[in-house]
């Protein structure tokens, strides 16, 4: 049924396609001459007359040209809209048929009225009412055709409000149309101004368009109220239509209509922008066609249902994550004056370190040019540190939480250590609530689909019967060519390929193809001489003759194969390799004739040339697989591509409205209307935030985004990249030998030898076997190379060039003398067993040459002082960092790298020919789109050539600039946003489809290397009963059970009193029913304490508002500490009662020694003893007021006393107990990733002019006699001539390097303006650093998981359940 169906459906839109073709053409050739038209006939009106009616008839005209092109769009959407249900009875589907004979029986349940149930009214005399309803919704002819009309009024007024936001002058100052739509135009369209030509109705501004579509959704709605009953019986009556106003879409109707009516009768004299966006409800109307609300909203309604235990636990850690990582930003950065933010509509280009921050964080700009801002209110503020208070630090906290730093490089040295803790930890706890929603999104559509497949109706459909089939979906028949003709001489020749010349012909086209893809890279650059240009230009030019001649010769010759005649033929031209071979040359050679001709450049239609390299797909059978994924996920990706469309839509318009007057000029350039904000709304939807400053209202919708929005946006991308590394992993268990192959390289080395004693001595000393001396030279190895890369990384910080100097000395001997029992030892070494020049081969060896790179240069500088390698020993103190790898030897980690792509070499063949190929397309798209996009200024880039002025252009300068800019965009993050309409326009199609292809090498690299350390870290079953990452205590805690706590000795009578405070505080277990019985002071006393801990949280942060922190003021006795000192009282005597009570409590294993170093004896210690040492301190004379806030904010730590009520952190040891095998490999790769790439960023970028500022008193450029700021080779030389008046913003030690390839690492590039040798370590990163630097994250994730219970279904709670220690 639903073959025949989609069918009818395809037949309905050929027939419409055929009778809409000529009225398109017409209203196209109209459209393409009305411009012309209509700036003649306005020049003409605006010269000639200059009185009040000739403007009014110009107006008009201009109107109705305007009509005219806007209907032409919008008839040709109604057509195709409504020609499906404009069809006779016999073509409809049966279960449409039938239903319009259904007014007496009992209405059908159909996916297509999913509001209808058995449960409706079947007993109901009145025809015309049950008529109605049927028509109401689509049951009917009528009715089909009335839901056709009522979208595309809905889609109307979406379009009218969007396509309004351009003609709004006040927001478009740069635009060219804003103004051309005039009063009689915007009362027919878009209702902008309530001065257009429909004032006279006195109701504000509104259009025609509006009052119709809102007067035929209240007609709607009336009606629907009046059949609700039919609905469901629940609706009946009174109290059943109260309900039914309540319900969903009668909120949808009632906001979407209501404020119509509000704006325009109630308040006509009011601005009510928001009335205007409300129509964007009426998107969610169509959530109603076609049973859209059971998959989509009803969906999300089962996955918040059936993950609610574990999704609170979630999201207690990640607000808990927030509210802690928010007060210690706000302790870093309060006073950071770099953190300085002023609105730019006030004072531009502020100096921020004139700015003064006082104690209680108001800031004054003054100096610096700004206006004096009164903390009292009477002076709007116009600079304000972004940090100033928690509530707006935990904005910015969010972001990073998210994984986005805008505000990179102004961190603070100890926002930057926050930072990197929030970069390597945090960000996966806090992803935990939207990973778990967006799971439980997947694996409800998985589950829906299985049942609708174990239903009986699939919809996936294997072509071909599972025969094998060619590139067009036939399958294959041997068919010869006749060789007596030239046609099947030629068809022989190219499609058999049976002989060694068409062989050869094969593999010369394939070269051919490699050749014209490298000649247009390089025609991109802009220093090749006229010789080579010309040459580059001719290659490229034959090239793509030969392969129209190829491509016609297919053609020619493809009739020979009797599939391929008549239509047949037409078919065959629209293949995946003949459409490849057209888009390919086709540009190219409209190109030519418009070079020709008009002139301009050839690289718009050469870099289609690189769509050839698709034509590999015959070897890979990568991109043939798509049409499997999309066919297979087709009704999924309509559901959830519908979804993502009206979040994007809905937020963009939303963000318009609150963005759009923000008084940051640059924040209202990005939203001055919906089509801008849909640009940076996608990112944001992406999980991208470039842009910060948001208005209030706008960082709430942010906030949103990113915790919810973003985990519905991904699902249809995410069912992309999943379904594509499912077809392409069929391969991998021919290869699954290889994890056992590797087995053992993870265990301890052997200690069976060969040679002789001294050998063996050697061998076995160095590798800690036999005695434990032997053990403990082992370890000093570990801790001189931790201690070494330690000391290494801080040397690099001005001033710390001799820090521990003299360790160096001890760790080369040391590290020389291990070398040498190595060397002497090898013949001994088993993995040299049999071979000969066993020590010749050990030398050259991979542990050997690290050896000798981190010592050989020491021996250099110190034998030679004054040698080059000396001159470099900065450089050279970096192979220090080599060292890391020789724990490899210890935990195997990098050298399983290998292992993985042996075991993952069929999907990463097929899955890296998928991104590279798109990496290289699209790159080559980006350079055209970009390189003459003069339209947005950004930073100077004078390691490019530009150091005033500078645009997108210069980023974007030649193909092989393009390409690692490209791929940073490929892994999901946007840096840059400065790009032109066709730029963006590429860049949607890579967020939408490339970002999940491409990362799939990434994933699969990442998921085969847990894989392998997995497999070689299997344990046995766990004991019975136990968890996940149980250690002594669990152990301990389950074998107490059944056990009456010890008596006391100090008699019963403080037993009972134990017993009293137990009961009191933790409750007593009622054996009859297994759950925990409170009295009622119990009660109210663990209420109070939960009351004081909220309490005690809003105080930290109330107190941290410049506004509030000064009315109440540091003095001591304050209201703050008033409070802090009865708060401190009630949590020390419940810390002293739980100690009393430990001895009857078997959570803290009957010991008060126990419970103190449990998470909760150390959570009770946290929220008190920063009181007791900021009052000693204080009585001290030692802290005044504005330094004891630090102390208070230590508070905040209270929130983990929550822990009582939801359990959630006292588990996270489990956590790394359960994962401790993997994370000991991962972790060791993801640390010399971070280390190894953040040397070689420093080495490369330590003196990269991109990231240098001068005083304004040096030149940027200078002469001979005066050089400027980027014309010395280092900021030091800078600084030698200009003394302390040039820096570095980036990359200038270790330390701060390391902070910045952590966020490269979690996915955010802050920084992409490299040198070369920076611009391959940052496609090293993308292509597969970040994804083994996940890992260990992962990892985590999934322990967490597994411990707090993920992924199960619990309806009840164990009330007994075991705490952590």
């Amino acid at each position: 049924m639903k073959v025949a169906w989609a069918a009818t459906k395809r037949s309905w839109a050929i027939d419409t396609a055929i009778s809409v073709r000529p009225l398109s053409f017409s209203l196209k050739r109209y459209s393409s001459s009305s411009s012309n038209r209509y700036l003649s006939l306005s020049f003409i009106l605006s010269t000639q007359c200059g009185s009040v009616d000739c403007i009014d008839v110009a107006e008009l005209i201009q109107t109705l040209l305007f009509s005219a092109v806007f209907l032409h769009f919008f008839c040709l959407l109604l057509i195709i809209f409504t020609a499906a249900p404009l069809v006779d009875m016999e073509k409809l589907p049966t279960h449409h048929k039938d239903q319009e004979d259904a007014t007496s029986s009992p209405l059908p349940s159909s996916e297509l009225t999913p509001l209808v149930s058995t449960k409706s009214s079947s007993s109901t005399n009145n025809d015309a009412r049950l008529s109605l309803f049927l028509f109401l919704e689509a049951q009917t002819t009528a009715g089909l055709r009335y839901e056709s009309f009522t979208i595309l009024l809905i889609l109307l007024s979406v379009l009218t409000f969007i396509i309004g936001s351009l003609f709004l002058p006040q927001y478009n100052t740069n635009s060219t149309i804003a103004d051309k739509c005039g009063s009689i135009c915007d009362a027919i369209w878009f209702g902008n101004y309530p001065d257009n030509a429909l004032q006279g109705l006195g109701i504000g501004s509104t259009s025609l368009v509006e009052m119709f579509i809102v007067g035929i959704f209240t007609i709607d709605y009336l009606l629907r109220f009046y059949t609700a009953d039919l609905i469901h019986d629940k609706y009946k009556g009174i109290m059943g239509r109260f309900k039914f106003v309540c319900s969903f879409f009668s909120l949808v109707d009632l906001a979407s209509t209501v404020p119509f009516y509000v704006d325009s009768f109630l308040l006509p004299d009011t601005d009510l922008a928001a009335s205007n966006f409300l129509r964007m409800f009426r998107l969610l109307r169509m959530l109603k066609m076609e049973g859209r609300y059971d998959l989509a909203l009803g969906m999300i309604d089962d996955v918040l249902y059936e993950q609610r235990g574990v999704l609170g636990t979630a999201l207690f850690v990640g607000m808990t994550v927030w509210g802690v990582m928010s007060s210690f930003f706000y302790l870093a950065e309060r006073k950071n004056v770099d953190m300085i933010y002023c609105l730019n509509s006030w004072c531009e280009d502020v100096d921020t370190s004139l700015c003064r921050i006082d104690e209680f964080g108001f800031v004054d700009c003054t100096e610096a040019g700004c206006p004096p801002t009164s903390s009292d209110g009477g002076q709007e503020v116009v600079c304000w540190n972004v940090y100033q208070s928690i509530v707006l630090s935990s904005f910015w906290t969010l972001m990073e939480l998210f994984g986005e730093f805008p505000l990179v490089d102004q961190h603070s040295m100890w926002g930057k250590v926050l930072g990197t803790i929030t970069a390597v930890f945090a960000c996966a706890v806090f992803a935990l609530p939207v990973g778990i929603f967006a799971s439980g999104f997947e694996a409800q559509i998985a589950r829906r689909r299985m049942e609708r497949e174990s239903g009986g109706s699939s919809p996936m459909i294997v072509k071909g019967g599972g025969d094998e089939e060619d590139e067009t979906g036939w399958e294959i028949v041997e068919v010869v060519g006749d060789i007596s003709t030239t046609r099947g001489k030629v068809y022989n020749f190219l499609h058999l390929q049976n002989t060694a010349s068409s062989k050869m012909f094969e593999i010369f086209m394939n070269v051919l193809i490699v050749f014209s893809s490298l000649t247009f890279m390089l025609s991109t650059m802009n220093n090749l001489s006229p010789r080579w240009q010309l040459l580059l230009g001719w290659f490229q030019f034959s090239s793509v003759a030969v392969f129209t001649c190829e491509y016609l010769l297919h053609m020619y010759s493809a009739g020979e194969n009797p599939k391929f005649r008549g239509k047949g033929l037409l078919l065959y031209a629209t293949s995946f390799y003949r459409a490849v071979d057209l888009v390919s040359i086709l540009p190219y050679w409209l190109t030519v004739l418009s070079w020709l001709f008009v002139g301009g450049s050839l690289a718009p239609g050469s870099v289609f040339l690189l769509m050839r390299l698709m034509r590999f797909e015959k070897y890979t059978k990568a991109f043939t697989s798509f049409d499997d994924v999309l066919r297979d996920n087709m009704d999924v990706l309509a559901m959830t591509g519908f979804s993502a469309l009206l979040l994007w839509i809905f937020f963009s318009s939303l963000l318009y409205l609150t963005e759009r007057d923000s008084l940051d000029k640059d924040m209202a350039n990005y939203y001055k209307s919906v089509p801008h904000s849909m640009w940076i709304t996608l990112l944001n939807l992406s999980g991208e935030c470039p842009l910060a400053h948001y208005s209030g209202y706008g960082k709430i919708i942010i906030g949103f985004i990113g915790v919810f929005a973003t985990a519905i946006f991904g699902v249809p991308i995410g069912l992309l990249g999943a379904g594509f590394e499912e077809l392409v992993t069929e391969e991998e268990d021919d290869d699954n030998d290889e994890s056992s192959d590797a087995a053992n390289v993870l265990a301890p080395p052997s200690s069976s030898s060969i040679g002789d004693g001294l050998q063996t001595a050697c061998y076995q000393f160095v590798n800690g076997i036999g005695s434990n001396t032997a053990m403990r030279f082992e370890l000093s190895i570990y801790a001189l190379i931790v201690a070494t890369v330690i000391i290494g990384v801080i040397q690099t910080i001005a001033g710390y060039d001799d820090f521990f100097s003299w360790l160096e000395w001890v760790a080369v001997s040391v590290f020389t003398i291990e070398y040498v029992l190595r060397f002497i030892g090898c013949g001994a070494d088993p993995e040299y067993s049999g071979l000969s020049f066993k020590r010749m081969r050990y030398i050259f060896s991979f542990y050997s040459m690290i050896d000798l790179l981190a010592i050989v240069p020491f021996y250099i500088a110190l034998a030679t002082p004054t040698s080059w390698v000396d001159r470099h020993d900065e450089y050279f103190r970096m192979l220090r960092l080599l060292r890391l790898l020789k724990l490899d030897k210890y935990i195997p980690s990098f050298t399983l790298v290998d292992d993985v792509v042996r075991l993952k070499k069929n999907v990463l063949t097929v899955s890296c020919f998928a991104a590279v190929t798109l990496w290289v397309i699209f790159a080559g798209l980006m350079y055209v789109a970009e390189y003459q996009d003069f339209s947005m200024e950004i930073d100077n880039l004078p390691l490019y050539g530009c150091v005033d002025g500078c645009t997108m252009s210069v980023r974007f300068r030649d193909y092989f600039s393009s390409f690692p800019l490209t791929g940073i965009h490929l892994t999901g993050d946007f840096p840059m946003v400065e790009y032109g309409g066709m730029g963006r326009v590429i860049l949607f199609f890579i967020v939408i489809a490339a970002v999940g292809v491409t990362s799939i090498p990434s994933g699969v690299i990442a998921s085969g290397f847990a894989d392998i350390v997995q497999s070689k870290t299997k344990k046995g079953p766990t004991a019975k009963g136990s968890a996940a990452g149980d250690d002594w205590f669990d152990i301990k805690y389950r074998e107490l059970e059944g056990q009456s706590p010890p008596s006391s000795s100090f008699g019963p009578t403080v037993d009972r009193l134990q017993f009293a405070v137990k009961h009191y505080l933790d409750g007593a277990l009622d054996e009859s029913s297994g759950k925990i019985v409170r009295t009622t002071f119990s009660i109210i006393g663990r209420f109070f304490f939960m009351l004081l801990i909220v309490s005690n949280i809003v105080v930290v942060v109330l107190e941290s508002i410049p506004e509030i922190d000064k009315y109440v003021g540091n003095d001591q006795g304050n209201w703050f500490d008033v409070f802090e000192f009865w708060s401190v009282l009630f949590f020390t005597i419940d810390y002293a009662l739980r100690l009393f009570s430990a001895k009857k409590s078997r959570e803290a294993l009957f010991s008060p020694w126990v419970y103190a170093f449990t998470f909760f004896g150390i959570v009770d210690v946290l929220s008190i003893l920063p009181w007791y040492v900021q009052l000693i301190l204080s009585k001290s004379g030692y802290l005044n007021g504005d330094e004891a806030k630090v102390f208070r904010i230590f508070r905040i730590f209270r929130v983990l006393q929550l822990e009582d009520f939801v359990v959630a952190f006292s588990k996270l040891d489990n956590v790394f107990r359960a994962s401790k095998d993997v994370l000991k490999a991962t972790g060791l790769m993801a640390v010399i990733i971070w280390v190894g790439s953040s040397a070689l960023f420093f080495i490369f970028e330590q003196n990269n002019p991109n990231f240098r500022s001068c005083n304004a008193s040096v030149p940027l450029t200078g002469t001979l006699d005066k050089p400027g700021c980027y014309d010395f080779e280092s900021t030091q030389e800078c600084n030698d001539y200009y003394p302390d008046m040039c820096s570095q913003s980036a990359f200038t030690n270790m330390p701060n390097t390391m902070f910045y390839v952590a966020v490269f690492l979690g996915g955010d590039w802050g920084f992409v303006d490299f040198t070369w040798p920076g611009k391959l370590v940052c496609m090293f990163l993308c292509v597969a650093g970040i994804a083994l630097y996940s890992i260990p994250v992962g990892t985590l994730f999934d322990s967490f998981g597994a411990v707090i219970g993920l992924g199960e279904d619990e309806e009840e709670e164990d009330e007994e359940t075991s705490p952590k220690s």
